[in-house]
């Protein structure tokens, strides 16, 4: 008599247990395949998004260079494109002084703009470093009234400021580019927080470690705090030029004859109804010029923004 083995038949509870893991496994990845899912669509959205706000960023950049090259002089036109191109707009915005003299205008601006460069970053070194470093009576009462003063307009003082350097005998005689340095760069020390914040972060044991190396207080500047600062010098330093460099209300008020005009005044000029007709081309040729200048100072100095402190401290 032959016997049959039967295999025990699994329960609802152990089947029940065996089905968790699985349930749970499928989750994760259908989680998974979600969260890709989703992932993708917003990446496709955000690049779509910036996509469009790039070409219309770009259009009138576009529109300004396309304009330079124009042919027709008058400002209106029924293409957004010019129909020819030619390169007399450049030529004639350097050669025709019958009008106005352009090239004296760029070169006025650029001296007063690469001066006033130099001395506000040296005025915001100098003022950042002993608010950063010194301790002294009335410091924080200086802060104070500087961060209060800074929260009025700069143009509040343009009529003020404009009757000082008349009464000096600087706003005629060829004496006012010497009154936009002065005006541009005396007050720059007030502007010292940004850089003041950045020395902040610098550690002092820095300066106590050089000290005690032999330096003095004037050698821990400058063979310390300023190669580390070299990033924030970069920032003061294009913050610094661009202010002259695009500045329209200050130069209006103070240069009173089109020989002390600078770039600003210049283009403004172009597009008086008695020049428009003919100089609207050329207005957009200098524009693109005016732009030159920055973009080659944001060339040559990009290479300091990713300067660091690492390694700087003393073991």
């Amino acid at each position: 008599m032959s016997t049959t083995s039967i295999e025990p038949r699994p329960s609802d509870a152990s089947m029940a247990a065996a089905a968790v893991p699985a349930m749970h496994e499928a989750q994760k990845v259908g989680f998974r395949h979600n969260y890709r899912q989703r992932r993708m669509v917003t990446d496709v959205i955000v690049h779509a998004f910036l996509a469009v706000m790039a070409i219309i960023w770009m259009i009138p950049i576009v529109w300004v260079l396309a304009e330079s090259f124009n042919k027709d002089t008058a400002p209106y036109q029924p293409t957004f494109f010019p129909r020819e191109y030619t390169l007399d707009n450049y030529v004639k915005l350097f050669t025709d002084r019958s009008v106005m003299n352009f090239p004296k205008m760029f070169m006025n601006t650029f001296i007063i703009a690469c001066f006033t460069c130099v001395i506000s970053v040296l005025f915001v070194l100098m003022v950042a470093y002993v608010m950063s470093r010194m301790r002294f009576r009335l410091r924080r009462t200086f802060m104070s009234v500087v961060l209060i003063l800074g929260m009025f307009p700069g143009i509040m003082a343009v009529s003020a400021i404009y009757f000082i350097l008349k009464a000096l005998g600087l706003t005629s005689g060829g004496m006012t580019i010497l009154a936009l340095i002065l005006v541009y760069s005396a007050a720059s020390g007030a502007g010292f927080y940004v850089m003041k914040g950045y020395m902040d972060t610098i550690p002092t044991s820095l300066d106590e470690a050089a000290i005690l190396d032999g330096c003095t207080r004037t050698q821990v500047f400058y063979k310390i705090i300023l190669p580390i600062c070299k990033p924030m010098i970069v920032y003061q330093a294009i913050v610094s030029f661009l202010g002259p460099w695009l500045d329209f209300v200050m130069a209006k008020v103070i240069a009173r004859t089109q020989s002390d005009y600078t770039v600003s005044l210049g283009l403004w000029l172009m597009l008086e109804k008695e020049y428009i007709a003919n100089w609207y081309a050329r207005f957009a040729a200098g524009a693109v010029l005016v732009s030159i200048p920055i973009a080659i100072l944001f060339i040559l100095m990009q290479r300091f923004y990713e300067d660091s402190m690492s390694g700087a401290v003393k073991g």
